[in-house]
């Protein structure tokens, strides 16, 4: 076999896997399912309301330790 017919198989080999590779996930796309916008909206609500809640602990936590290593 020729070097050219080598290189043309491996790039229809190549070609032929990325094709079956993009009808793989087309067709894993479909069984999908996607969540009720409300529950996004409360999930992100609820992530957004824990965050707060942990940066404001932290930032007291902050100020304490400053408080207390001025001291020393």
């Amino acid at each position: 076999m020729s070097t050219k017919t080598n290189e043309n198989a491996k790039m229809t080999n190549a070609a032929n896997g990325i094709v079956n590779y993009f009808k793989g996930v087309r067709s894993e796309w479909g069984k999908i399912t996607w969540p009720e916008r409300q529950q996004v909206v409360v999930e992100t609500v609820f992530v957004v309301g824990i965050v707060f809640v942990f940066t404001v602990f932290i930032y007291v936590v902050d100020i304490l330790f400053d408080f207390v290593l001025s001291k020393i």
